[in-house]
């Protein structure tokens, strides 16, 4: 019965989805048939989607205390979708049991950007090239956290000061020019501390171990400068690349620019980020 969720992987690496969507969603359709312990796909009801998606609500985390986010039972909604999608498109099945119901959208938590004197105490609490190499990465050049993952050497050219993000969110590559200071502050991180390390791989940012920095290196790492800073800690990367983003507009910058500079594919999402003020961009 499982051998279908490596099927739906292999389905989703076809047509393009992320690595991330391509391991998510399978693991969701995972859970989904471990909770209902189905024999066949053919037999799934409505109603047993709609059974499963109140025990979301009551399922407790599998690490840690709390349950499971509204964002995080939508995705599993999501993943039903196009698992019955791609079910039905096959001939698998001939009724979608997921196509006559409605779930309640998520809500969408308010994420208030950072200020630029809240942005200026954070570059000043950093002590090390790695921890202002780190900000510049998610506020200097905007990244995503996987896209900081993913990062390699060969991906940032200090000389024609460009920063090069081969495999953004849906495989978008985009180019971002970066200023005298952002260059010059991640060349002496890779010189200075970077180049320390007994490491023969290709990633731009090590960790303290001397390794690839991975997501909750890049967590860990601005959680500890956070603490330094005396700011609140439920600030994460991405707040960074939401303040940096604000910052642009409020400055003037064109929405087309910022869509670009950010990888979205439409205005829509770069418009989220649009706030009024009379603030100016400082360049760090």
């Amino acid at each position: 019965m499982y051998q279908i969720v490596d099927s739906f992987k292999s389905y989703l690496s076809v047509l393009g989805y992320s690595s991330t969507t391509q391991s998510m969603l399978p693991a969701c359709i995972r859970d989904f048939l471990e909770y209902g312990q189905y024999s066949s796909i053919g037999e799934i009801q409505p109603v047993d989607i709609s059974m499963f998606y109140e025990w979301l609500y009551m399922r407790p985390l599998k690490r840690g205390e709390g349950a499971l986010s509204e964002m995080m039972i939508s995705h599993y909604m999501y993943a039903l979708k196009v698992f019955f999608s791609w079910q039905l498109e096959t001939g698998a099945i001939i009724r979608n049991p997921v196509s006559v119901l409605k779930f309640k959208r998520p809500g969408r938590g308010h994420r208030e950007p950072l200020t630029v004197a809240k942005i200026q105490t954070l570059f000043a609490a950093a002590a090390t090239c790695r921890e202002h190499a780190m900000l510049h990465l998610f506020y200097s050049c905007g990244l995503r956290r996987s896209e900081a993952v993913r990062l390699q050497l060969s991906d940032v050219h200090f000389r024609q000061r460009l920063l090069y993000v081969r495999s953004g969110k849906g495989d978008r590559r985009r180019v971002i020019p970066l200023t005298d200071r952002v260059a010059v502050s991640l060349e002496q991180y890779v010189l200075q501390e970077r180049g320390k390390a007994r490491y023969t791989g290709t990633a731009f940012m090590l960790n303290s171990k001397g390794k690839a920095m991975r997501g909750n290196s890049y967590v860990a790492l601005l959680k500890s400068l956070l603490r330094k800073a005396g700011m609140r800690k439920d600030i994460s990367p991405h707040y960074l690349r939401h303040s940096i983003a604000t910052h642009l507009l409020q400055s003037g910058m064109s929405m087309e620019y910022v869509r670009d500079f950010l990888g979205h594919k439409c205005l829509e999402s770069t418009q989220i980020y649009a706030r009024t003020g009379s603030h100016q961009l400082q360049v760090l």
